[in-house]
């Protein structure tokens, strides 16, 4: 199975709740899409800035399983969300991970959520513990 494959076939619950979909995946950039529903705004009819960290929370841990040692998990440590400009109901907005670090213990990621006209939405950076496999 490739790397998308794998991905939309193992969607989280949460994932799948807000109605998240991988469009691109391999080990150095993972991209996914979303569609700005009315149920997922604040008020005005804008995204709420808790579906945009969940974006992009799991555009990182994704982003990390794709890099993982057999047998390991994986868990956020740490996230940073610069929320830059609002995503209105409606809108399909994208998000992009490239990784910043990738190392045995630790992965940095960086996602960009534009909408689909390019405009940026948010900036967040994000680590992630890499957990051993267990014996």
């Amino acid at each position: 199975m490739d790397p998308l494959e794998r991905l939309n076939s193992e969607m989280l619950p949460f994932a799948s709740l807000i109605g998240m979909k991988f469009v691109h995946a391999e080990p150095d950039r993972v991209v996914a899409e979303l569609t700005i529903r009315d149920d997922l705004c604040t008020r005005p009819a804008v995204a709420h800035g808790g579906v945009l960290m969940s974006f992009a929370d799991t555009l990182g841990a994704a982003a990390t399983i794709l890099n993982l040692p057999e047998g390991a998990a994986t868990t956020t440590v740490e996230s940073k969300t610069n929320f830059l400009a609002a995503a209105p109901a409606g809108a399909r907005i994208v998000g992009e991970a490239t990784p910043v670090h990738r190392g045995r213990t630790t992965m940095v990621w960086q996602t960009r959520i534009s909408t689909d006209a390019g405009r940026l939405v948010a900036l967040v950076v994000q680590t992630q513990l890499v957990l051993p496999k267990r014996s």
